[in-house]
C-alpha cells in the first residue's frame, strides 16, 4: 500500500525534479558540446526535452500507483486517490506545452500553430472539468477528514458473534430507523464511522480485535467490520512494516472469490484503526456441533469438511494459506451454505505484534511445522482440518494438555489416539482419511486439500453403500 508519509515527499520531489532539472542541465557548457539531437532540436534542446520527458513518465507512474494502491478509507485518502490522476494530467499538460514552446517551435511543425492552440486548449478545459468533478463528487470526505467524530455517553448493548449468529432481519430494521443517526462512541466505545461505513454497535471480539456491525450507506448492504489498533506500535519502522503487511495481507484475502469463503469487501485505516470490511452472515459455527450429545451424523459432517476442503484448496491456489482452521471458523449458515471464515486473518492479527518467532494460529489446531515457525504452505490447513474432523467426530480434540507447552510438544511429537478407539462404529475407511491428514510430518499428509475432499467424498460412497 501507498505509504501515507513519503508518498506527498515522493510527488513533491519529482514535481520539481521537473521544473528544475530540464534547465539546469540544459545551461550547462557541456551540454552544447553533446552531439545529441532529437527532432532537429539542438543538444541543450534535446537534453531539457528528454529531462523533463523522464521526470513525466515518472510522475505518470508514481499517480497511477497511488492511484491503485491508496485505501479508499472514505475520508483524506479518498479525496486525494480520486484526485491525483487529474491534478497530475494538468500538470503535465501544463509542462508539456511549457517544454514544446522552449525547446523550439520546429516539434509544432507538423500539427500546424493553429491545431496545436486547440488541441492545448481542449487539454486544460478537460483536465479542469476533470478535477472539479471529481473535487465535488468527493468533497464528503475531504469534509470529514478534517471534522472529528462527536463523542457521546450513549451506552452499547452487548456484543453478539461477528459472523452474525444472532438474527440480522430484526438488527436490520432497527438499524434502518437509525441510519440517519447511527450510534456515536462512548470514551471507549465504538467509532461513530470506519472510511465510508456507519458503525452501529459491537458486535464482539475476534482475532484481530473488537468487530463491529457497520453499513454501507451508497449500497445500503450490513457488514462486519474487524478492527486492529495500530497506536500500540511505539516504533516508526515497524508500523510502516505492520501497516504495509496489514493491506498486503487484506489485499491477498480480497482477491479470494468462492461461494464457501467469507467475502472481503474492503479494508482501510482511521483514527489508528486498521479495519477489515467483510460479508455478514447469520447461522452457527461447527463449534456447536463439536461436543457430545450435539455431533453431526457422518452423511451431513463429511460433505461439509469436504466442501470446506475445497475452498480450502482454491485459496491455496491463489497462494492463501488459512493458518487458523477450526471449528469456530467454519460456519454453517441459515441456508445450508458452508463458509470459511477469516482467511488471512491470523497472519494480519499477529502482525501488530513486536514480539519475534510469534506463534501464528490457535494451538489446539495448529500443524507441527507452525508450532515449529517453520515457512507454512496448504499442507498445514491440511492438519488443522483433521484435527477438526478428529473432534467432530468424537467430541474432543486429538491432543489435549494441562498447559499450552505441553499441549504443543504433545501436537509436534506425540502421535494422535486412534479414533476407532473411542468412536468403535467408524469404518476402516474414514480412520485411514483421517490419520492421513494427522501425519506429523507434512510429507506423508494430502498433498492438496483438494485430494483431501476425495477422499472425503470416498468415505461417504462407501458407507452409503
Amino acid at each position: 500500500m501507498v505509504n501515507a508519509s513519503s508518498w506527498p515527499l515522493q510527488y513533491v520531489l519529482v514535481t520539481l525534479a521537473i521544473l528544475l532539472a530540464g534547465p539546469i542541465l540544459s545551461k550547462l557548457p557541456a551540454a552544447e558540446s553533446l552531439p545529441l539531437s532529437l527532432f532537429g532540436l539542438t543538444s541543450s534542446q534535446t537534453i531539457r526535452f528528454i529531462a523533463e520527458g523522464i521526470g513525466l513518465v515518472a510522475l505518470c507512474m508514481l499517480s497511477l500507483r497511488a492511484f491503485f494502491q491508496m485505501p479508499d478509507n472514505g475520508r483524506g485518502f479518498s479525496f486525494l486517490r480520486q484526485l491525483v490522476l487529474p491534478v497530475t494530467t494538468l500538470f503535465m499538460v501544463i509542462v508539456t506545452d511549457k517544454t514544446i514552446r522552449v525547446t523550439g517551435l520546429a516539434l509544432l511543425a507538423p500539427v500546424g500553430p493553429t491545431r496545436y492552440a486547440l488541441a492545448y486548449t481542449a487539454a486544460l478545459t478537460l483536465s479542469g472539468i476533470w478535477i472539479t468533478a471529481a473535487w465535488l463528487l468527493h468533497l464528503e470526505a475531504l469534509r470529514r477528514f478534517f471534522v472529528k467524530p462527536v463523542q457521546s455517553t450513549r451506552h452499547q448493548e452487548p456484543g453478539v458473534s461477528a459472523e452474525g449468529t444472532a438474527d440480522i432481519d430484526s438488527e436490520q430494521e432497527r438499524s434502518e430507523s437509525e441510519a440517519a443517526t447511527p450510534i456515536l462512541t462512548t470514551q471507549n466505545g465504538p467509532p461513530s464511522t470506519l472510511g465510508r461505513y456507519k458503525v452501529f454497535k459491537e458486535l464482539g471480539r475476534g482475532s484481530m480485535g473488537v468487530v463491529y456491525l457497520g453499513k454501507d450507506p451508497t449500497i445500503q448492504r450490513f457488514v462486519a467490520i474487524k478492527t486492529m489498533r495500530l497506536d500500540e506500535i511505539d516504533d516508526h519502522d515497524k508500523l510502516q512494516e505492520v501497516k504495509a503487511r496489514f493491506f498486503q495481507e487484506a489485499e491477498s484475502t480480497g482477491r479470494l472469490s468462492h461461494p464457501n469463503i467469507v467475502t472481503i469487501f474492503d479494508a482501510g485505516e482511521e483514527d489508528d484503526l486498521g479495519y477489515i470490511a467483510m460479508e455478514m452472515l447469520q447461522g452457527t459455527t461447527l463449534k456447536q456441533w463439536s461436543r457430545k450429545p450435539n455431533l453431526l451424523p457422518l452423511t451431513k459432517m463429511i460433505p461439509i469438511l469436504a466442501t470446506v476442503a475445497d475452498a480450502m484448496d482454491y485459496a491455496h491456489q491463489q497462494g492463501v494459506v488459512h493458518r487458523d482452521i477450526k471449528p469456530a471458523n467454519i460456519m454453517l449458515t441459515t441456508d445450508e451454505v458452508v463458509k470459511i471464515m477469516d482467511f488471512g486473518i491470523a497472519k494480519m492479527a499477529t502482525s501488530s505484534k513486536t514480539q519475534t518467532n510469534i506463534v501464528l494460529g490457535t494451538p489446539t489446531y495448529m500443524s507441527p511445522e507452525q508450532i515449529s515457525g517453520k515457512k507454512v504452505d496448504g499442507r498445514s490447513d491440511i492438519f488443522s482440518l483433521g484435527v477438526v474432523m478428529f473432534e467432530l467426530l468424537t467430541g474432543r480434540p486429538p491432543f489435549i494438555a494441562d498447559n499450552v507447552s505441553a499441549l504443543l510438544f504433545a501436537i509436534a511429537h506425540t502421535p494422535h489416539p486412534s479414533v476407532k478407539a473411542i468412536r468403535p462404529d467408524l469404518s476402516p475407511i474414514v480412520k485411514k482419511v483421517l490419520d492421513r491428514a494427522l501425519q506429523k510430518d507434512p510429507v506423508h499428509r494430502y498433498r492438496r486439500a483438494g485430494e483431501f475432499a476425495m477422499e472425503l467424498r470416498s468415505c461417504l460412497e462407501e458407507l452409503a453403500a
